[in-house]
């Protein structure tokens, strides 16, 4: 083995390199952010030919800079965040990691949440909610906990660190966001959610359905599955109002938890409403999936949910299931 990030040989055991110190069992995004990193060229028609001024010399489109429009790759895990076309800034945020030795990882962890934008902070509640909730996920696998436990501490960090951003005499006006993680083993997806960020499984064999994983906790689900139709449900005062969230105001339990063990080939997506609002069923979403690497794939979606319309922040997240063994 060697170091990803100097190229000096290493031992499968080590935590970090002894040449340059960077980590050996842990590749992930960085804390805040991959803030502006995007490549490739205009995010609007592709162009290559970008003014000193930040637009395109094509089609003219202003290119986002900081958080309006976020990418990274790690290869086996790879995500775009983008204000979208109507929101004045992005309030998604992403995170995720490749966990284990270079060439032979154990696990992937990506977590996606969108801040609830009638709440103060909803940009700073997101990233304090990714970051927090995907150290600790990464740590109670690093410590030998299973998916489900390490789910559902990340969880519990993600509530601590946004309710920390409270104002102590204000709670009512407490920055708040959704969370949905995801923990990717050779053999298994562990799914956790709170709110209507959401995950599919998108499956590569022709006799195997792709699916929804989660389900949403708004007023509009809770009517559903207490029999009204969904046309009834819709209609509804409020009926797609979150019923479950993550900020200081939130009762804090436990996140939904789902585990899928896939039979074939296929993507896990982790997506904010931004996407599936335009693409809701599995199906509809599958028909726009390709055989495009994870980081193109995610872009090529979230171009996608601009198109046909861009209403809202939009993030994807894409991890390719192959079994990581193999």
């Amino acid at each position: 083995m060697t170091c990803p990030d100097c190229g000096e040989p290493a031992e499968e055991t080590d935590r970090y390199c002894e040449n340059c110190g960077g980590s050996l069992q842990l590749r992930k995004t960085p804390p805040g952010g991959p803030i502006g990193r995007v490549s490739g060229g205009c995010t609007g028609c592709g162009g290559t030919e970008l003014a000193a001024d930040g637009f395109c010399e094509n089609c003219g489109r202003a290119q986002p800079t900081g958080r309006d429009r976020m990418e990274f790759d790690l290869e086996l895990v790879a995500g775009v965040s983008d204000r979208g076309r109507s929101r004045a800034r992005n309030e998604d945020s992403m995170a995720f990691a490749v966990v284990g030795p270079p060439g032979s990882p154990k696990a992937i962890v990506a977590v996606v949440c969108d801040g609830v934008g009638s709440t103060e902070r909803a940009d700073a509640a997101s990233q304090a909610a990714v970051d927090a909730s995907l150290d600790s996920i990464v740590d109670a696998l690093l410590s030998g906990r299973d998916p489900r436990t390490a789910t559902t501490e990340g969880a519990a960090e993600a509530y601590s660190a946004v309710s920390e951003l409270a104002h102590p005499n204000s709670p009512e006006t407490a920055p708040s966001c959704t969370f949905v993680s995801a923990v990717v083993t050779s053999k298994d997806i562990t799914v956790g959610w709170i709110g209507d960020s959401r995950a599919y499984w998108i499956s590569s064999a022709p006799d195997v359905p792709s699916k929804r994983l989660t389900t949403d906790d708004t007023l509009v689900a809770q009517l559903i599955a207490a029999g009204l139709n969904e046309e009834e449900a819709s209609s509804t005062l409020n009926a797609h109002a979150l019923a479950r969230w993550v900020g200081a105001d939130a009762e804090k339990s436990p996140p939904h938890i789902v585990t899928l063990q896939p039979s074939a080939p296929g993507l896990l997506i982790l997506c904010s409403d931004g996407l599936w609002n335009y693409l809701p069923e599995a199906e509809a979403l599958a028909a726009k999936v390709g055989n495009a690497e994870a980081l193109k794939l995610a872009a090529e979606l979230t171009s996608i949910a601009n198109e046909l319309g861009g209403h809202d922040n939009i993030t994807v997240v894409v991890v390719p299931f192959d079994g990581l063994e193999g």
